[in-house]
């Protein structure tokens, strides 16, 4: 006698289970992070994709299925748990976390390595093949092995290049390279060598070595502790993340979002002069202002529109401004980088909003000449361009507008 006449409801119970579980997928592990356990999980786990989230936010309310399903699709790649983490935070409830890592807008996807938050946060497509194929990326292997000195010699010297010698590849030494690599990706080009390859270049023991740009620019040494990660983390960005950044449309909005006014060189791309010159000013001038202003360069031809904000052209170029997110102030002159202290001045009166006082009512009265009679000229300065370049409204909800000078 057949089953289903003898137990007909467990049958249908049965058959509604299967359709169920087959149309239902097993629902996505998106690990919730709260005060107690933020540290442990993000510390354990390889990579994790961090959402940062607000309920009542109707861009994270769009986000949550594109984001569980992502972790569906990632969880088939990568089945073990601590390789890769989904994770969310509700910045409502846990407004101490949302603090910490400085959560200005929602939703906010934000990547961590062994616990350490990577400087760029995830600012691509919003859709389950993007964000899953920008994880993939992350399990890449950010060092390729040289298998020949002679690779060295053939570097491309447009790039940042770091170089490691080791004896083995299962060391202390080479795993905290790893790391660093593992942060500074984007930043450098990463390369290792082993045994006998790398072997003329380790006369007293592993090291790592910088390449600069430039054809003739002196390599660098790494004379710290090769298993101190802090350490070698910290030579390793000053050389990969220079004084001054170039911008591009690519990198504004993350640009804009450290908060900082930006002062701009506009050059032409191939005037490399009018930049080693600004870059040794800034070097010289204001290396104590780093943290307070972010020193940038731009081509003239890509960023024709904020030129022309400050009624310049390219054939103006070279041409330095600030850009304080709210107006755009002109440096005087590029000639009078080699002004003692000029460039610096032009920081500070920013700072102290001297720039934006003396645009509306015309120089101090300390600045006047004897005899000069002071007239309050009332006037409006350009208005910030690279403001435009801060995250859109149309895919974030901003948690608050900053009111610079």
């Amino acid at each position: 006698m057949r089953i289903t006449a003898i137990f007909p409801e467990l049958y249908c119970c049965l058959l509604v289970f299967l359709i169920s579980s087959f149309f239902h997928p097993t629902q996505s592990e998106i690990t919730s992070l709260d005060s107690g356990n933020i540290d442990d999980v993000l510390n354990n786990a390889d990579v994790a994709l961090v959402n940062f989230y607000a309920d009542w936010c109707r861009f994270s309310q769009m986000l949550h299925p594109i984001f569980e399903e992502a972790s569906n699709v990632i969880k088939e790649d990568f089945p073990d748990k601590n390789q890769i983490v989904f994770a969310r935070v509700d910045c409502d409830q846990y407004s101490d976390i949302a603090q910490r890592y400085r959560i200005s807008k929602y939703p906010t996807l934000k990547l961590f390595r062994n616990g350490m938050m990577m400087k760029r946060e995830y600012r691509g497509q919003r859709s389950v093949t993007a964000i899953a194929d920008y994880i993939r990326q992350q399990k890449s292997n950010p060092i390729r092995e040289v298998l020949s000195l002679e690779e060295i010699n053939s570097l491309d010297r447009n790039k940042r290049n770091i170089i490691g010698y080791f004896e083995q590849k299962d060391s202390d030494n080479y795993r905290n390279f790893e790391r660093v690599a593992n942060v500074l990706h984007d930043d450098c080009v990463f390369l290792a060598a082993f045994g006998s390859v790398s072997k003329p270049e380790r006369f007293s023991g592993d090291n790592i070595i910088y390449k600069p740009t430039g054809e003739n620019a002196p390599d660098m040494v790494y004379l710290g502790s090769m298993t101190n990660f802090d350490l070698a983390y910290a030579w390793t960005q000053d050389k990969c993340v220079p004084l001054v950044r170039e911008i591009t449309f690519e990198n504004g909005e993350e640009l804009t979002e450290e908060g900082l006014p930006f002062l701009i060189l506009f050059h032409m791309k191939d005037d490399t002069e009018s930049l080693e010159r600004f870059q040794q000013e800034v070097a010289r001038q204001l290396i104590s202002e780093k943290g307070t202003i972010n020193f940038l360069h731009a081509d003239c031809d890509k960023f024709r529109h904020p030129l022309l904000h400050i009624q310049k052209s390219p054939a103006d170029c070279p041409v330095i401004a600030i850009d304080s997110f709210r107006h755009m102030y002109v440096f005087s002159d590029f000639s009078d980088l080699a002004v003692p202290g000029k460039l610096k001045q032009f920081v500070l009166d920013l700072h102290s909003g001297k720039l934006h006082r003396e645009f509306h009512h015309g120089p101090d009265p300390t600045d006047v000449a004897p005899g000069q009679l002071l007239q309050d000229i009332v006037s409006s300065p350009p208005e910030s361009s690279f403001q435009k370049l801060a995250p859109s409204g149309h895919r974030y909800t901003l948690l608050r507008e900053k009111d610079e000078l």
